[in-house]
């Protein structure tokens, strides 16, 4: 069965969340541990709409703070968190405080030396949804190496990882390496990104395995067994805790003839394409703000409302669902174009796609995963800064 019982998921859940968390302060809210870093020092902010102390941004915080902000850099989606998945962000100013912003999500992915000539420090605070190919580990990266490079301090403001309760997938082969994967790691890593960030450092995959001077500052109150929810989205098309749940699973389909919803209500929710057979959930994306030309857009696709499934019963399994990217592929009527050149890039190697094309069950799939997962559960535990969860 692709989809499985959401509701026997939704009262084991109901359970746990009775149970209560303690309250998570983000790295952002902790400002007596980092603005003593801030004094007497230029500042360039690494940041997008989820940098936030409260319900201010991060930026006029420090601003009426007295710290001296000189500019704003923005990964993909923009400062306000408005653009297309992919598309170009440009340089601009913030009508709000008038700071220039500097793109990192368009003819440079990476701050140059003459963007960082009057920048002390740079201070990062975005929140990440805890899966390899969400690209902004991929701008902390690089915002780490220009660190590096141009000899700035980085200092990362700590945020939970919403899928930081289980680690899954197939580790990259570097040999795929690009912006949405550059590291050997799992697609679900289940780190913080201030985790993730110690880790870049330690495991020497900065230039020349050298180290940018790096500090994080925590959060308190967390750990990876919580189910942190966020208050905003962290991106235009994941608008609730259901998608950031599915996305790990979902994404995948992106590198197939599969729409995932993008241009509907449901983004990340739903499954689908024209002509598909499998599947009674019927939708016809449309353009709209945060997805101006989605797939298969103005065609009714047929395919699964995975709304339910992601609310509740992906927490339960705490892995990444393969079951309707094997099934829709077996039931493919075209399996010669049912993938595209992305998907590998995705994955991480060609291995998934191959033995998904040889129709090999989920089950050995998985399967040779776990050597891969081993070495990659070693390595993270090295990074980790809070309580690891319970397998």
């Amino acid at each position: 069965m692709l989809i499985g019982s959401a509701l026997d998921a939704s009262a084991q859940l109901q359970k746990l969340v009775a149970k209560g968390e303690p309250a998570v302060r983000v790295g952002a809210e902790r400002t007596a541990e980092y603005m003593p870093l801030l004094a007497n020092q230029r500042i360039g902010v690494v940041t997008n709409h989820t940098g936030r102390i409260g319900g201010t941004h991060l930026v006029d915080s420090l601003v009426a703070l007295k710290v001296n902000v000189v500019k704003v850099f923005a990964p993909e989606h923009g400062f306000r968190g408005d653009a297309d998945a992919g598309e170009q962000v440009k340089d601009q100013r913030d009508s709000r405080t008038g700071l220039p912003i500097v793109s990192l999500y368009g003819k440079s992915k990476k701050p140059s030396a003459a963007q960082l000539a009057d920048v002390d420090a740079l201070l990062f605070d975005i929140q990440d949804a805890g899966a390899r190919f969400y690209t902004y580990i991929s701008t902390l990266h690089y915002v780490m190496e220009a660190g590096l490079t141009h000899q700035k301090k980085v200092i990362v403001l700590d945020r939970p990882n919403p899928n930081g309760f289980y680690v899954d997938g197939p580790v990259l082969d570097t040999a795929y390496r690009s912006f949405v994967g550059m590291h050997p790691v799992a697609i679900v890593h289940g780190m913080t990104i201030g985790e993730y960030a110690r880790m870049i450092n330690g495991e020497g995959w900065l230039p020349g395995g050298m180290r940018c001077d790096l500090t994080v500052i925590e959060c308190e109150g967390y750990e990876h067994g919580q189910f942190p929810k966020l208050d905003l989205r962290p991106s235009p098309n994941l608008p609730n805790m259901a998608s950031v749940y599915l996305y790990p699973s979902l994404c995948l389909f992106e590198g197939t003839v599969v729409s995932v919803g993008r241009g509907t209500e449901k983004p990340f929710q739903c499954i689908g394409y024209p002509g598909n057979p499998v599947g009674d959930h019927r939708f016809t994306p449309r353009a709209m703000p945060g997805a101006k030309d989605p797939p298969h857009k103005g065609r009714e696709c047929q395919g699964l409302d995975l709304e339910a499934y992601g609310g509740f019963q992906s927490r339960m399994e705490k892995r990444i669902n393969l079951q309707w990217l094997v099934g829709l592929y077996a039931e493919a009527p075209e399996k010669s174009n049912f993938f595209t050149p992305f998907f590998d890039k995705l994955a991480g190697s060609k291995d998934l796609r191959e033995r998904i094309q040889r129709g090999e069950s989920e089950e050995a799939i998985r399967a040779s995963w776990k050597p891969g997962l081993e070495r990659f559960m070693k390595i993270r535990s090295k990074y980790l800064l809070y309580p690891d969860y319970k397998p």
